[in-house]
């Protein structure tokens, strides 16, 4: 009998805290419901008691995600598991996750206490969470280098206190794959009250050995495995859940395990994590890098136009990996564009058609011919700008040269008025950049710029993504236009907008703290 792989979701968290710039809400809910739309069983969305904004980003999930379960991360803490709660209780179904510190150096040098103390602290505290609901998750931090004795004593003891699923966690990519499955292969078979739980296993990939090491738990009995797409997370990042769950696929006979996700998910769901995490994704990625599928060996390219299996161990479709081609022009009418992003794989709820069409007849006019990276990338960008922002791009004017300063004249709406500014710069980009600050005053400090193309030749699409500081904290924003100037200046205004959002909810949230001291 096939056994099922429980897939477990952290990119939300684990995977946000490697991020140059946090995440809005909006952004957050984009990635989540894509995670379901890909049949992801758990969601690990946040951490609830970090802080305001990241309470208000798991309630919002909660309250919309109805196929996975979703979970809150919580220290062994009863103010983080009551936020925990808090911030989840409006959904149906979820999981309040809490761990501690297991491996003697933690416990020593990190939470100056005792292996006893630990014990009793974790049991007190699964049975604390327990009020709220039977689906508690138990995590050993560092699980992956506590001496296995330590480990079985740990996890009966927390079985016993209700905990439904132990996670062993090789939180510092210590753990070779040998050494990992052995620590399953003994937890199974010298904890007497195992089978009471789903054993299951977060690798992070510091000497390359997460996927490794997942798959060789799975072997040993594990049943859940904790990742992220792409690999997101700490340091070098976790387990990434594509490459599993693809070689749990390819390999069926062999594991004797499936999972519940839809394989013609991932390539999208990589691809707009990418997108909206601003963290791309390595040519050479297994799975979803864009030579995965690439051939150039004179050898290689014969072999697979007589066979692709000589060379191609899957094939690209079952990722949803779609074929780059010719596919619409401005005389096509809104049906086309309809249709063709059902082809792709988008349902009618995932964008604003009106929305969609007007940027899809404005790019048209300009390249001619319009294709599926170009449409796919319009409905992410207007999927994102789809509410009236505070502040929107009206027009602008630059003067540039090898032989004159850069000037540039900027015209913004700010809410229900329009500004105007102009400034110099050391070129055209920066000139733009000087002018919109002078309107918003938002002392903000440029981290970092990057200009990607999306398309092939000279029509392609030019995408900015830039990250701001500001006020200690970062933010990032993405333009996307045929004109380079015009994408940077796109991606510093959604940059701003989402400044004015940040502010706008703090502003919220003091209301409702001075309102609830009041009461």
């Amino acid at each position: 009998m096939s056994h099922r792989i429980v897939i477990f979701d952290t990119t939300l968290r684990d995977g946000e805290q490697a991020l140059q710039a946090s995440l809005s809400v909006k952004e957050k809910m984009q990635i989540a419901l894509a995670l379901e739309r890909m049949g992801v069983d758990v969601i690990e969305v946040g951490f609830p008691v970090s802080s305001p904004g990241d309470f208000e980003a798991v309630k919002t999930i909660a309250r919309k995600i109805k196929n996975s379960l979703v979970c809150g991360l919580a220290r062994c803490v009863e103010k983080d598991i009551n936020a925990a709660y808090e911030a989840l209780k409006i959904a149906k179904y979820f999981r309040i996750h809490i761990f501690i510190a297991t491996s003697p150096m933690h416990i020593v040098t990190k939470l100056r206490s005792t292996l006893p103390e630990v014990i009793d602290l974790a049991v007190k505290m699964i049975k604390y969470a327990r009020k709220y609901t039977d689906d508690v998750e138990f995590s050993c931090e560092d699980g992956g280098r506590t001496p296995i004795d330590d480990l079985c004593r740990i996890v009966e003891a927390a079985i016993n206190a209700g905990a439904k699923t132990i996670n062993i966690p090789d939180t510092v990519g210590y753990t070779l794959p040998n050494e990992y499955a052995n620590i399953i292969s003994q937890l199974i078979h010298r904890v007497p009250n195992i089978t009471k739980s789903i054993l299951s296993v977060h690798t992070h990939d510091d000497l390359g050995m997460a996927t490794g090491n997942a798959i060789s738990a799975i072997y040993a009995g594990a049943r859940q495995i904790e990742g992220t797409i792409n690999g997101l997370g700490e340091r070098a990042g976790n387990c990434a859940l594509e490459e599993v769950i693809m070689a749990f696929k390819t390999r069926q006979k062999i594991f004797n395990v499936h999972t519940n996700i839809n394989h013609n998910e991932i390539w999208r769901t990589s691809q707009t994590i990418s997108q909206i995490c601003n963290m791309p994704i390595p040519a050479n990625k297994s799975i979803v890098g864009s030579n995965a599928f690439s051939h150039s060996s004179g050898i290689h390219q014969d072999g697979v136009l007589k066979n692709r299996e000589n060379y191609e161990i899957l094939k690209p479709e079952i990722i949803g990996l779609p074929k780059i081609q010719l596919n619409l022009t401005s005389r096509s009418g809104r049906a086309a564009v309809k249709h063709r992003m059902k082809e792709m794989g988008y349902k009618e709820s995932d964008y604003n058609l009106d929305t969609l069409y007007e940027a899809f007849l404005k790019l048209a006019d300009k390249k001619g011919q319009v294709f599926d990276y170009d449409l796919e990338a319009l409905a992410f960008i207007n999927q994102q700008n789809e509410e009236t922002e505070h502040f929107q791009l009206k027009e602008f004017n630059v003067q540039s040269g090898s032989t004159i300063t850069a000037t540039a004249l900027v015209k913004l709406v700010c809410g229900e008025i329009s500004k105007a500014e102009a400034a110099t710069g050391n070129g055209p980009v920066d000139a733009i950049y000087q002018a919109i600050h002078r309107i918003t005053q938002f002392n903000v400090k440029l981290v970092n710029y990057k200009l990607t193309s999306k398309g092939h030749g000279e029509d392609a699409l030019g995408q900015v993504d830039i990250v701001i500081s500001y006020n200690e904290r970062k933010f990032h924003g993405v333009g996307l236009a045929t004109d380079i100037v015009e994408s940077s200046a796109e991606a510093m205004v959604n940059a701003l907008n989402n400044i004015w959002k940040a502010k706008q909810v703090e502003k919220e949230l003091q209301r409702k703290f001075h309102t609830d001291i009041r009461k």
